[in-house]
Formats: structure tokens, sequence, C-alpha cells
């Protein structure tokens, strides 16, 4: 990845999200990756060593949903070292308010994913950011799996100010979708403040 990102003259201007789902790496309360078997302290130890060799963003899903004590391991750790580094939920909070809430009582992250059909509708979803924003974390609103061509999360990223906006890369129609739809609110908002700022020198 960094050779293709050098390759393309963006040396310095991209960092790396992770997304490990490790919930289906679980094997014997340790992981299990490809041949190996790793403690869940090895593999934080790994996941550290990634930080400091290469430009991390985030780690999403480095443990399983229920190895809390992994969790706060990490977090701990990264916030001494790099607290740059964003150790994100998905699985861990499933855009639910009360997983959110053990998970900021508990340490174990600083970031989340928000789904909104994982949770259910869009006001709940709302409560969910609002909280997440609530304990300082940042939050990345995503598609799922089987997504569509419906390009709502974009307007929905927008809308209440999220901090990234997870959608894959720009290989099928479903994905290109949200994309265009940035594109298109982006012209929207730049004619908005031009015509603001016409209306203001007027």
């Amino acid at each position: 990845m960094l050779k293709a990102i050098q390759k393309a003259g963006y040396e310095g201007k991209f960092k790396i999200g992770l997304d490990i789902a490790a919930s289906e790496l679980l094997y014997k309360e340790k992981y299990k990756i490809n041949s190996k078997i790793l403690s869940p302290k090895k593999l934080s130890k790994y996941y550290l060593k990634l930080c400091k060799d290469y430009p991390i963003a985030f780690f999403e899903d480095g443990f399983g949903e229920d190895d809390f004590e992994s969790w706060r391991l990490l977090n701990n750790q990264l916030s001494i070292i790099n607290n740059q580094v964003l150790i994100v939920g998905d699985d861990l909070l499933t855009t639910n308010p009360k997983r959110i809430k053990i998970a900021q009582e508990k340490g174990l992250c600083n970031g989340m994913v928000l789904k909104l059909n994982q949770i259910g509708s869009v006001s709940e979803g709302i409560e969910a950011f609002l909280l997440a924003k609530s304990f300082g974390w940042k939050v990345i609103v995503s598609h799922r799996a089987g997504e569509t061509n419906d390009d709502f999360i974009a307007d929905f990223s927008v809308g209440v100010g999220a901090d990234f906006i997870k959608t894959g890369a720009p290989s099928g129609g479903e994905r290109v979708a949200k994309y265009n739809r940035l594109l298109a609110i982006e012209q929207e908002l730049l004619t908005l403040g031009a015509s603001s700022t016409l209306r203001n020198k007027n």
C-alpha cells in the first residue's frame, strides 16, 4: 500500500486504517492468524509494532467484541505511545448506546463505526453519534456488506458532522454513488458560500 501511495505521488498525505475483524480470528480465547496462534498480549504487541513501522490512523475491531481486557490494554498503551492512533469499535459497539457507555466506562476505545442499519433507525443513529461525541470520540459513518446504490449515508455523514466516512474503494456502483453524492454536497456548499458572500457584499 505504501508503495502504491508513493508511486501515485501522495507520500505523506495518506494514513492507513486497518479493519482487523478480530472476532473472526478467535480461537480458544486466543487469535488464529493463518497458522499462527497469538495470545491477546502478543497480538497487542504486534499492533504496537505496526504503529511504529507504518503510518497507522486506526485499528478497527482489533480484538473480539467481548475481549474487554485486551481492548483496554491496547487503548491504554497507545494513549501513552501515540495518542493520534484511534482504537475504533464496530462489532464491539454495534452502534448501540448501551455498548458505547460500557466501552467508555471501561476505557476500551476512542472511536466508533456508526452503521444506521445496525442500530435500526436514523434517530437512534443520531443518539449514538451524540453520545460518542460527548466522550470526545471520533466517529466513522460506514456502509455495510450487501450495500445498495442508495447514497443517504453521505448526506447523514455531512449532516451530523461525522469525522470520517467509510465506503470502501470506488470499485462498484454502490460505493461510487456515495463519493458522487459527497462531491455534489461539496459543490452545493461552495455555491451557498459564494451566494452568501455576494449577499454580504451587497
